[in-house]
């Protein structure tokens, strides 16, 4: 029997004291570094990790994020990010990761699009540039795997306020 896909799940990771503001919770800027070491643990995984810029002298530019936060992080709180990718071509990779505390409840989301980069383009400098064909590939088995799980909730949100 194949077990059911799951999205990527990091370690568990612990607060840092200098992160609890001044309301007694996880401030929203370290909800962003939460969610930026969950990226690190997945681009290690798939190869585009810090390895990956290195030895190919490719690496990835955040375009894009949207964060809902939906429920303050205390300051003992134990959490882990999980990342679903729900999107791929050959230069962009869209994904969509959640916040969680080690008991299981969803204290936030992040959705973000990354650009695959060229460090060392002939155009001279960082440039947009197709994933390499092997890295592509790895990446797209996991992206394949992801789109057999259901469409996060949040997916697509925008900010908005209803008019009166």
């Amino acid at each position: 029997m194949t077990p059911e896909p799951q999205p990527f799940r990091s370690p568990l990771m612990d607060l840092e004291p200098h992160w609890i503001d001044y309301n007694g919770h996880l401030n929203l800027a370290y909800y962003h570094v939460l969610f930026d070491r969950g990226i690190d643990a997945l681009f290690d995984t798939i190869g585009l990790g810090e390895d990956y810029r290195a030895t190919r002298g490719y690496t990835t530019y955040s375009a894009e994020t949207h964060v809902c936060y939906l429920r303050e992080v205390p300051p003992s709180a134990r959490v882990y990010v999980t990342a679903q990718i729900v999107g791929l071509d050959a230069k962009r990779l869209h994904i969509f990761q959640e916040l969680f505390h080690a008991d299981g409840w969803r204290a936030a989301t992040l959705e973000g699009l990354s650009l695959s980069i060229d460090q060392n383009h002939p155009s001279g400098g960082p440039k947009v540039a197709p994933f390499p064909a092997d890295v592509f590939a790895r990446v797209a088995d996991m992206a394949a795997e992801h789109a057999k799980l259901p469409t996060p909730d949040r997916l697509g949100r925008a900010i908005g306020m209803e008019r009166r």
